[in-house]
This record gives structure tokens, sequence and C-alpha cells, in this order.
């Protein structure tokens, strides 16, 4: 029998998300996917996953949850209160054994936006143009309702109560961007503004677009000038005609007139992701050479994630799982050793 994801109650932005679609701008589709990617990669590392398996996304407030057969679970980026229905409260940014028939709550988050809900196997939900990933914007895919049954895919199985540090991203801080077609079109002076003052980001955000309000006025083309309507993508800057910027994220359109400004680098993007309304963020212009050397290094970050993992230590007293942890793996009552002397 198939094992199966029972979700009682869900919270108002919850979807089924992978790393998206690619090869679909041709067609007016935006990539897609988690709105925080690495947090994909991160419970990858936990599980043992290939980073494109689908997990759960929360926004801003998660859900009560069950399986119907014993499952491994790892809760990644934005932390939220994790608890099992005798009490037990889980560890984020952790692996656990979720035991079948009993009910996870997941709370609101405590810092951040997008919180994630990996289970053993993944989502086997029906591909869709190659993922499974709900684009709302597009209407492919719906946001998960209460009473929703999702199938799980086969878990080769591994080890559970493992540990990983998150790469830190959840109170805003600097940006990395390059040109866009249109930088020189703002000219140096309001260039170098850019660079200077600080943005704040603004209750307006979702999957997207995320608006940043600046210190002082905001940013023009010199002349007034007006672009063309051309392809756009995540990590754009777009400035729209009040001179206020706006990051596209990931199921932002795919084309748009705004001007841009700049285009976030990849790498950065989890940090615009997971910013809360008022986060501060300031931005720094780099070269290509520079950006390239910047996503080299971190997808050796990402490559080195497993490496990175350990064991969650926790009280012995309060660990219904204790036998998961294998603290005698090992260990005999010594009577060998004295027949063998």
């Amino acid at each position: 029998m198939s094992v199966r994801l029972i979700i009682h109650r869900a919270g108002p932005g919850l979807s089924v998300q992978d790393l998206g679609r690619s090869g679909y701008l041709v067609f007016g589709l935006s990539r897609g996917g988690a709105a925080d990617r690495l947090a994909l990669y991160e419970g990858a590392a936990l599980l043992g996953h290939d980073p494109s398996t689908a997990a759960i996304e929360m926004a801003g407030l998660g859900g009560t949850f069950e399986v119907t057969h014993d499952t491994r679970i790892a809760l990644t980026g934005a932390p939220m209160g994790a608890t099992l229905q005798d009490g037990t409260v889980l560890r984020w940014n952790a692996s656990h054994l979720l035991p079948a028939g009993v009910q996870l709550t997941i709370g609101a988050v405590r810092a951040g936006s997008y919180g994630y809900l990996h289970l053993g196997g993944g989502i086997a939900s029906e591909l869709q143009l190659g993922a499974r990933s709900a684009h709302l914007a597009s209407g492919l895919g719906a946001r998960l309702t209460d009473g929703t049954e999702l199938p799980l895919g086969r878990d080769a199985g591994g080890a559970v109560n493992m540990t990983l540090e998150p790469e830190p991203r959840l109170e805003g801080g600097r940006l990395r961007m390059v040109p866009s077609l249109q930088t020189g079109l703002f000219g140096d002076a309001e260039v170098a503004r850019f660079q200077e003052v600080r943005f704040s980001r603004d209750s307006r955000a979702n999957r997207m677009g995320v608006r940043l309000l600046p210190e002082g006025q905001g940013f023009a083309l010199e002349g007034g000038l007006s672009v063309l309507s051309e392809v756009i993508a995540p990590g754009d800057i777009q400035v729209t005609g009040d001179g206020t910027p706006y990051v596209l994220m990931s199921e932002c359109q795919t084309t748009g007139g705004y001007p841009r400004i700049g285009s976030v680098l990849p790498c950065d993007m989890p940090r615009v992701a997971q910013a809360q309304a008022g986060a501060e963020f300031r931005f720094t212009l780099v070269s290509l050479d520079e950006a390239i050397e910047l996503e080299r290094r971190a997808l050796a970050d990402l490559e080195r994630l497993p490496s990175r993992l350990a064991p969650l230590l926790r009280d012995p007293a309060s660990m219904r799982d204790l036998l998961s942890y294998q603290l005698v793996g090992g260990v005999t009552a010594g009577r060998e050793l004295d027949e063998g002397l």
C-alpha cells in the first residue's frame, strides 16, 4: 500500500514545491518552484534526497499533518514551532521520524517567511510539465487545503535525528547584483545612490515579487526614457513609475516594460525570499566575472551540505524514538574479550 500524507489543517500558504520548470519562458511560464531554493537543498542533505524532490512549502503558517506509515521528515527554511500529538517538540533544521497515525502540528514562523516540510521519498503527486511544483500565478496546481491527501514516493531509507546549521538568510542583509540591459540608462549617479541607500522590505510581497522601500526619493531613468517590454527573470530588479524597486521572485511574469537597474545573484535570492516586512537590504554591484565566481562557490557549498550534518543532541528522557539513535551500536557484554584472552 502506498504511503500518504494527510493534511488535516492547512495554513493559507501551503503548496507543493520543487526546483520548478525550465524551458517554458517562450510559452509565458516562468520557472516557479520553491521561493527559498536553498531550503530544498538543506532538506535533501538531511534526508539523502535529490534536491529536486518535492516538499511542502509553508508561507507564514504551517498546519496539521499525518502519515499513514512511519516516515522520515525534515524541517528547513523559516523556523516554525513543530510539535507531535503527544507534546514532543521537534527541532527545526533537523530530520526526525514521524510515526504513522501521529499528528504533527506546525505553527507560525518565528523568523523569516517560508518554512519547508520534507518527507522521505518526497511528494509523488502527478508531474505537470516535468515538475510537481504549483505555479500559483499561472493557475498550474493550487494551494493545499484541509483534507488533502498526497502520495509519497519510495524512501530508500537513511538516518534521522540529524541536524544541519542553516545558512543565515532570515534578516535581510547585503544583496549582490549584476548590471542589466538598462542599468546604464539610470546614469552613474543613480546607480551609485542605489548602492548607498538602505531599503526596507515592504509588506507587499509574494511569490511573484518583493517590494523594497528606499530611504529618500525613488529612482528614475535619465530624461524620463521608457523601455520596450522584454524577457525578464527571477532576480531582476524592476523600478516602477514611482521609482520603487521590486525584486522579481520565482513566479514572476516572463516579460515586462519596467526598467531594470540590475539583477540579484541567484545565491542571494534566499535572503530576499525569507525577509520579513521591515527587514533591511543594501545592494552592491559586481561584475559578471565576479558573479560567476560567487555562484561557483555557492554551488560548491551546496554540494558540501551533506558533510555538515551532525547528530541531533536531545535529552534521552524525552526521546520517544531512542532506538533510532543506535546509541548502543557495537557494544558487547565483554565476554567475547574474555574468551579471546
